[in-house]
């Protein structure tokens, strides 16, 4: 599964039918299907953005505790999780058809982040009933030569706000994790 990346994620919410009403818009916009919906001991809804192959999927279910979530405060938890988009188009366009028609908390609007990844291009915004931070994020496959450039320059100009970048930042990000012990 490692190969996959993240097999699930799951949310408790503070409204449950209020809630799901919200994602089933937002995933519906995306082009996910949803899946499963049962009581199994837990009351939970599953997304999935390549429905029926195995695929990382979300998962929706009630709190029993807690509040509202402020990614701001950065308690421990989940900070925000980023979707998938299939193109710039479709993080500009998720912004302007949905977001904003929404009347949803745009963090930030859809902007380049250069020093995140060559061509890496998103927007955030908050789930209105459970403050749960969320980000919809293109990241091309292959960047372009002009990509590539601005992602260089943006690490360049973090570097002199860094001097314990002295090293490389790519050799600085690219840290060596301990083996498996057999």
């Amino acid at each position: 599964m490692r190969w996959r990346g993240v097999h699930h994620v799951e949310f408790s919410v503070l409204d449950y039918d209020r809630s799901i009403a919200f994602y089933d818009r937002m995933f519906g916009w995306l082009g996910y299907m949803s899946f499963w919906t049962l009581d199994i001991g837990y009351r939970s809804t599953y997304y999935m953005a390549r429905f029926p192959s195995p695929h990382s999927y979300i998962g929706i279910q009630p709190a029993k505790t807690g509040g509202r979530l402020d990614h701001e405060a950065r308690s421990v938890g989940i900070h925000h999780i980023a979707l998938w988009a299939k193109n710039r188009r479709e993080v500009d366009a998720f912004h302007r058809e949905f977001l904003l028609p929404e009347g949803l908390a745009v963090t930030d609007p859809p902007a380049a982040y250069d020093i995140y990844a060559p061509g890496y291009y998103a927007v955030f915004f908050d789930d209105p009933v459970n403050g749960i931070h969320w980000e919809l994020a293109y990241t091309p496959r292959v960047p372009t030569p002009g990509q590539f450039l601005r992602f260089r320059k943006a690490i360049k100009a973090a570097q002199a706000d860094h001097p314990e970048w002295a090293d490389s930042p790519e050799k600085l990000a690219l840290r060596k994790l301990p083996p498996r012990k057999h």
